[in-house]
């Protein structure tokens, strides 16, 4: 999936990467940026944007366990989402080098020289070609339909992100997700259009949530897609419009009677999101979206199991 352009809140800061240091002044001691520690390894894997990397495969492995892959052929296909999202997340961070100095981000490996940039682009290199036959060994049509993903988030890495379609690359890459697992399978199938749009609505809100911290910082170094057009408080409620819209897909779209699980989860994503939309400059949004989707797990590999 798409990784964080990052300006301010990176999950390559994680707290087992980085350290904080603080600045006195005459009157008050002021917080500085989270500096990354440890060497090049240590360095390689935050460039990675290790937080979203780990929830994507996560995913992915409750995917395919729904789909009804066995342990071997679901094992290549979560290998093929797992490398596919290393090599956006180190993309990501080798595309937003010159931005991120810029900015001031010290926080980030690159900046802070703790990586070489060498490093982090031959590494996205080979977890892309490592994700290329992973994704081709579940079938043709399920490969393409994964790398199409893959090549979406790298477009938005590398262009997209920069436009009024910011949102699209998002949109694509979650919605394709569930058909790489289903359309592996005996017969290639595809998922119900209600998945299909449930994953894309959930990506779509992640964009809106995810650069809600990093707007100003953005459009100070050119990056001006959807949500920077429209701003933290717009794009904070758009955010929590899609994510609820995705909701609220996996709850009616499966046929039978709505479980008392689905509302419940629709009610409680309505109050988490409203919560969170009144704090849209801050961390928040993300985190919200994060808490959501992973409440929206159940019913969304739900929608997988086979007949």
């Amino acid at each position: 999936m798409p990784a964080r352009t990052g300006a301010t809140g990176s999950a390559a800061t994680a707290a087992d990467a980085t350290t904080t240091d603080a600045t006195t002044t005459d009157a008050t001691t002021v917080p500085a940026v989270r500096r990354p520690r440890g060497g090049p390894a240590a360095g390689l894997l935050a460039a990675c944007h290790p937080l979203p990397a780990v929830a994507v495969t996560l995913f992915a492995v409750a995917l395919a366990a729904a789909a009804g892959h066995g342990p071997a052929g679901g094992a290549v296909a979560v290998g093929a989402v797992a490398a596919g999202q290393l090599s956006v997340g180190w993309s990501n961070d080798r595309a937003d080098l010159r931005r991120d100095r810029a900015v001031g981000r010290p926080d980030k490996p690159l900046v802070a020289g703790t990586v070489r940039p060498a490093a982090v682009t031959g590494a996205a290199g080979l977890a892309l070609l490592v994700c290329v036959p992973l994704s081709l060994a579940g079938g043709l049509l399920a490969g393409t339909v994964h790398l199409a993903g893959v090549a979406a988030a790298w477009g938005y890495n590398l262009w997209l992100k920069r436009t009024v379609v910011s949102w699209l690359p998002y949109a694509l890459a979650f919605g394709l997700l569930p058909a790489f697992f289903t359309l592996g399978l005996p017969g290639a199938p595809w998922p119900p259009p209600w998945l299909t749009a449930a994953a894309a609505l959930l990506g779509a809100g992640a964009h809106f949530a995810n650069v809600l911290p990093d707007i100003a910082d953005d459009l100070a170094t050119g990056v001006v897609g959807l949500p920077q057009r429209i701003g933290p408080r717009y794009s904070a409620a758009l955010a929590a419009l899609l994510v609820l819209g995705s909701a609220a897909a996996l709850v009616v779209g499966p046929p039978g009677r709505v479980t008392a699980y689905g509302w419940a989860l629709l009610a409680g994503t309505a109050a988490v999101l409203l919560l969170a939309a009144r704090r849209p400059a801050g961390r928040l949004p993300f985190l919200a979206v994060l808490a959501v989707a992973g409440a929206d797990v159940l019913l969304l590999v739900g929608g997988l199991r086979p007949a």
